[in-house]
């Protein structure tokens, strides 16, 4: 058994333990957070049992094909599974993103091609909100600026796990998804016909679920509260319940007004703010590190393209994994799967081969 191994079968079953203790049971933040472990390790667990299953099997085979030459395709095949449950062991116990268990801010932010890129901006909002239903996600716009057409300028999106298994946690997932994504069509405002090229921006977040999590002191803050509006900046509300957060060390502003009270926009507009503060951390830091690090940090980052709508071909590539499908009514109607799954597999096949 690897060192790897039998850390995290120890980790799973002090997990397991510490789910059972009062303290933790008493406590929904602790509790919730030694569940979220738990339930990571568990594909280590199942895929370390159907080895030893696997190699018991193959054994018991042997031996009877030893004495009767009948057995030996039966053991042809079980050396065959047992192969493939060392792969998906190996596969289960490479390096995990300490991030991977949890839910995700996204924001869309219109960019290059002016009114056309904001109804492509609108459309990717709706596919990504389609794509948490299918994985059983709830995800919600907590703050949206429409354009004249009925586009979308900007929106922030916060995707939530729901009852989502181990493995198929919002960020494990949608992490991939930052940077820019280039449409190319014939906009509604071409007259002559024309295929013309935009391109959104994509911002994906790991989100922090208590603010504490990021040291920001109050007096780096300033806080603004007006009347929440809606669409054209008609007010949809009699109070000053919209909150704005300014960082004053680094100039982030972050707003929320979809909350129904001005505390709960606060806390909504604080969980935004330490988020975004934590993952300008982790970039500063990654910029001092290795070549290696640094490029997988700049995969999520919004100035690179990483995936082309192409409308008159009814086609989907991402310029990461290679993957191409003719297929884009259906992913932009939140059948991503196919198009994530190649990201993850790419992702694996580098760490396997030692590049993260």
């Amino acid at each position: 058994m690897s060192d790897a191994l039998q850390e995290a079968l120890v980790e799973h079953a002090r997990l397991e333990a510490l789910m059972a203790d009062p303290e933790v049971v008493s406590d929904p933040t602790r509790l919730r957070a030694t569940a979220r472990q738990y339930s990571a390790l568990e594909p280590v667990v199942r895929a370390a049992g159907r080895v030893g299953q696997a190699e018991q099997d193959l054994a018991a085979a042997r031996e009877l094909a030893a004495e009767d030459p009948e057995f030996a395709a039966e053991a042809e095949a079980l050396a065959a599974e047992l192969e493939e449950a060392r792969t998906a062991l190996t596969r289960a116990l490479l390096p995990r993103d300490p991030d991977d268990d949890r839910d995700v801010i996204l924001e869309v932010k219109a960019g290059e091609g002016g009114a056309e890129s904001a109804l492509f901006a609108g459309e990717v909002v709706r596919m990504y909100l389609r794509h948490a239903e299918r994985e059983g996600w709830s995800a919600t716009v907590a703050e949206s600026t429409a354009s004249d057409l009925g586009g979308v300028k900007d929106a922030r999106v916060v995707v939530r796990a729901g009852s989502a298994p181990a493995g198929r946690m919002p960020w494990s997932r949608l992490k991939f998804e930052g940077g820019v994504h280039r449409v190319q069509r014939v906009p509604v405002t071409e007259s002559q016909g024309r295929i013309h090229t935009s391109a959104i921006g994509v911002l994906v977040l790991p989100e922090v679920e208590d603010p504490a999590e990021v040291e920001i002191s109050p007096n780096d803050l300033k806080i603004d509260v007006f009347r929440s509006s809606g669409p054209g900046g008609q007010s949809v509300n009699t109070t000053d319940s919209a909150v704005r957060i300014t960082h004053l060390p680094t100039g982030v502003v972050v707003t929320c007004q979809n909350e129904k009270s001005q505390l709960q926009n606060k806390e909504a507009a604080l969980r935004v703010l330490a988020s975004r503060l934590r993952r300008a951390a982790m970039e500063e830091a990654a910029a001092e590190a290795s070549e290696a690090r640094r490029a997988q940090v700049r995969t999520v980052d919004r100035s690179e393209r990483v995936r082309t709508y192409n409308f008159p071909e009814s086609r989907v590539s991402d310029h990461r994994s290679g993957y191409k499908a003719h297929n884009l009514p259906a992913v932009l109607d939140g059948d991503l799967g196919a198009v994530i799954d190649s990201l993850v597999a790419d992702h694996e096949a580098r760490l396997l081969a030692g590049e993260g």
